[in-house]
């Protein structure tokens, strides 16, 4: 697949962003900032240049975090020519060439969101501020997500998001400065509802327990509005704190509502601690409107798994990517499908080095520093206008994802989507879900202007 660019106006120019007419916030323009005499925030002026890794280190999502701080390790290592180069091999792009980014040695800084927007903020400020990092990317939070994107912004550097899902982060939160690898909400319920109505019928009663932000709002309107428009009904949606370990006080209305399916929109520690207790009120045995009674997981991650362990077996969900496609497999029609060489060279460096294989979470946080460290390349600058631009528009393929679309619109990616099903009888505690069904592209794929936002002009800072 050929790369495309396609630009956009709107740089920022004597402090304002043109085409926006939004003046920077003083604090961002200040001499305080790293390398603003420049022309742009955190210019590397030595031999390194420095990325700002804020991962979930605590809280509900630190398993998460911990997956992307191992895959955020291993794409420098790749990036600085140390290792067997993982998926540098197999990207489509072939501009960077292991000696680090534009020559210099990539060199990383961490911090701890711990699943909340103002300590995220706050450790991602200290990065640009005190380490001079010059781009940051992680999280596990959508919340976190838009709350450090909109910082970046303001800081003017480039922020390269982890895993966020909700549609805010490239909807009405957008910024120029912002970049997202992983899917989202909506793509979820394109990709899900035919599956579930396919499997369960189109006479259903859900109910909905939601996480209390916004990932969890836009996960529940996706999966509600695709389902009811094939036919389902649904009974209630109750909101639950993030911070919520134990379920059951949720869980017991479920078995009044009349309700035959149980959608968790939840996430992380959340999601195993939720199923777990549905399953412990004997939830899966029940029958309700003389249907199998059935529970719902919209996003899975094979960490997730592990965690609720048995719980998960026959669950469907979502996936943006899993380890089995190193493997290839046999889709729920019988259709065979071959191993991907992009994501078995990345199985393959991450297991040797971990000893297990990675997240989906450590995929996407992997495969966002490699196209930063390419966009700068191709750009022959680490200027923040320079590098969007690169962006913008991108098509590549060779990820692990197949053929995808960096959209200049949104700076959303596009590719096809994983509905997975947890496992009958797996083979190992990392082989818990099975890929059923890889949801073509353009299944899943919206106009930019539904979710509304600006996306604006990029800011350089200083």
């Amino acid at each position: 697949m050929s790369d495309i660019k396609i630009t956009r106006r709107g740089i920022l120019k004597g402090g304002t962003i043109a085409g926006a007419g939004l003046a920077m916030p003083t604090i961002f323009t200040s001499s305080a900032w790293a390398g603003g005499h420049s022309g742009f925030t955190n210019a590397p002026t030595g031999n390194t240049v420095t990325l700002g890794f804020n991962v979930p280190q605590s809280g509900p999502y630190a398993d998460e975090g911990a997956d992307e701080l191992r895959a955020y390790q291993l794409a420098v290592e790749h990036l600085n020519g140390e290792g067997d180069g993982g998926m540098l091999n197999t990207f489509s792009s072939k501009a960077l060439d292991g000696t680090g980014i534009l020559g210099k040695k990539v060199e990383y800084v961490t911090g701890d969101t711990q699943t909340k927007s103002d300590a995220a903020r706050a450790s991602a400020r200290s990065m640009i501020e005190k380490d001079g990092a010059i781009m940051i990317t992680g999280g596990s939070s959508s919340g976190v997500a838009v709350a450090v994107q909109a910082l970046c912004q303001e800081a003017g550097v480039i922020f390269m998001a982890g895993l966020t899902h909700s549609n805010d982060t490239t909807g009405k939160d957008k910024k120029a400065n912002g970049f997202r690898h992983f899917f989202n909400s909506y793509m979820t319920g394109a990709a899900l509802a035919p599956v579930l109505a396919n499997a369960y019928g189109n006479d259903r009663k859900a109910y909905h327990l939601t996480a209390d932000y916004n990932w969890g709002y836009t996960t529940e309107e996706a999966v509600k509005n695709s389902t009811e428009a094939l036919g389902w009904e649904t009974v209630a949606a109750v909101r639950t704190p993030l911070t919520q370990t134990d379920f059951s006080s949720y869980i017991a209305p479920v078995l009044q509502s009349g309700a035959d399916v149980l959608v968790l929109n939840h996430y992380g520690g959340n999601m195993v601690n939720s199923l777990t207790n549905a399953v412990q009120f004997g939830l899966r045995e029940k029958m309700v409107n003389d249907k199998n009674f059935e529970i719902v997981v919209p996003l899975y991650s094979r960490l997730m798994a592990k965690g609720a362990g048995a719980n998960v077996k026959g669950i469907f969900g979502s996936t943006n990517w899993h380890w089995s496609l190193a493997q290839g497999f046999t889709d729920a029609s019988g259709k065979k499908v071959a191993p991907d060489a992009a994501s078995a060279a990345f199985v393959k460096s991450f297991g040797e080095k971990y000893g297990f294989p990675p997240s989906q979470a450590a995929h996407t946080c992997y495969v966002q520093t490699i196209l930063y460290a390419d966009a700068c390349t191709r750009a022959k600058s680490f200027k923040p206008s320079a590098v969007g631009e690169a962006l913008e528009g991108f098509r590549f393929d060779g990820l692990g994802n197949g053929p995808t679309l960096y959209r200049a619109e949104d700076h959303q990616c596009f590719k096809d989507v994983l509905v997975v099903r947890g496992k009958e009888n797996p083979t190992s505690e990392y082989d818990l879900l099975e890929v059923v069904e890889i949801t073509p592209v353009d299944q899943v794929i919206y106009d930019a202007s539904i979710f509304g936002g600006e996306l604006g002009g990029f800011n350089n800072g200083a």
